[in-house]
C-alpha cells in the first residue's frame, strides 16, 4: 500500500492561500498599512514644489516611502500576526503536522511580499498624479523586483519578533524597531542631509541598503558599494534569528 505525498511547493501554495485569505478578512489590517505612507506622501512630499516638481527627487521620495510601507507591512503583519497566531488553538495543530516549518515560513515570506506590493500601489498612483516622478516601464519592473527582494529580511525580522514575544510585547518592540530603522535608513530624510557619523551608521542598516538599491533601480543613481553585502548579511542574520525563535518556541511549547 503506497501513501500519496504532497510536494513542498504544493504545501507552500496551500499555506500562502490560507494566510492571504486570513489577512484580507480583516480589512482594517490591510488599510492601515496603505493609509499611513500615502498620507505621509500627501503631507510631506506633494506640497513641497522643490521636491514634487523635480523628477529625480520626487521619484526618490516615492521610493523611500514605498520602502517604509514595505517595512511597516512586514513588521506589523508578522511581528504582531505571528504572535497572535501563537495564542490561537489552531496554531499548535498546524505545527503538529508532518509537513515541517519550511512551507509555512516560505508562505509567510510570499504573503509579506504580496502585501508589500499592496502598500506601494497608492504611493505610485500619488506620485504619478501629483508629482513629477517618472520612470520607464523597465525601471518600474526593476523597482517591483527590487522591493520584493528587499521585503524578505523585514518579513523574517517580523517573524523572529512574533515567535519570540507575546502579542502585547510584540507591538511596542515592532514600533521601537520600525521608526529608528526608517529614519536611519533615509526613508524620511535624504541621507545627503545626514552628518557623517549618522551616514556611516545608516550604511550598515537594511533600510538604507534597500533604499539605495530601490533608488538605483528607479532612477539609475548608483547605490552604495556595500548595499548588496549589507542586505544579504541582514537577510542571513534575521533568517537565522527567525529559525532559532521558531525552534525555541517549539521546544518551549511542545516538549
Amino acid at each position: 500500500m503506497t501513501t500519496a505525498t504532497v510536494s513542498p511547493l504544493r504545501l507552500t501554495w496551500l499555506h500562502l492561500r490560507f494566510q492571504f485569505l486570513e489577512t484580507v478578512r480583516v480589512p482594517i489590517a490591510v488599510l492601515g498599512n496603505l493609509l499611513f505612507p500615502a498620507l505621509a506622501m500627501f503631507f510631506f512630499v506633494v506640497p513641497q514644489e522643490a521636491v514634487a516638481g523635480d523628477p529625480v527627487t520626487a521619484t526618490t521620495a516615492v521610493a523611500g516611502l514605498s520602502l517604509f510601507a514595505v517595512c511597516s507591512a512586514s513588521l506589523f503583519t508578522y511581528g504582531l500576526g505571528v504572535a497572535e497566531d501563537r495564542q490561537l488553538p489552531f496554531d499548535p495543530f498546524l505545527r503538529s503536522l508532518p509537513a515541517g516549518p519550511g512551507p509555512r515560513m516560505a508562505a509567510r515570506v510570499g504573503n509579506g511580499a504580496i502585501f508589500a506590493l499592496f502598500g506601494v500601489v497608492p504611493l505610485v498612483l500619488i506620485g504619478w498624479l501629483f508629482t513629477a516622478a517618472s520612470v520607464t516601464p523597465l525601471q518600474l519592473l526593476a523597482g517591483v523586483g527590487t522591493i520584493l527582494l528587499v521585503s524578505v529580511p523585514f518579513v523574517l525580522l517580523g517573524m523572529a519578533v512574533g515567535y519570540s514575544l507575546s502579542a502585547k510585547a510584540a507591538l511596542p518592540v515592532v514600533q521601537v524597531v520600525l521608526f529608528p530603522l526608517a529614519f536611519a535608513g533615509g526613508l524620511f530624510l535624504p541621507p545627503q542631509l545626514f552628518p557623517s557619523w549618522l551616514d556611516g551608521v545608516s550604511l550598515a542598516t537594511p533600510t538604507r541598503a534597500g533604499r539605495d538599491l530601490l533608488v538605483e533601480a528607479l532612477t539609475g543613481a548608483p547605490a552604495s558599494a556595500v548595499a548588496w553585502p549589507v542586505l544579504l548579511g541582514w537577510t542571513a542574520l534575521v533568517a537565522a534569528l527567525a529559525v532559532l525563535a521558531y525552534r525555541r518556541d517549539e521546544g518551549r511549547r511542545f516538549r
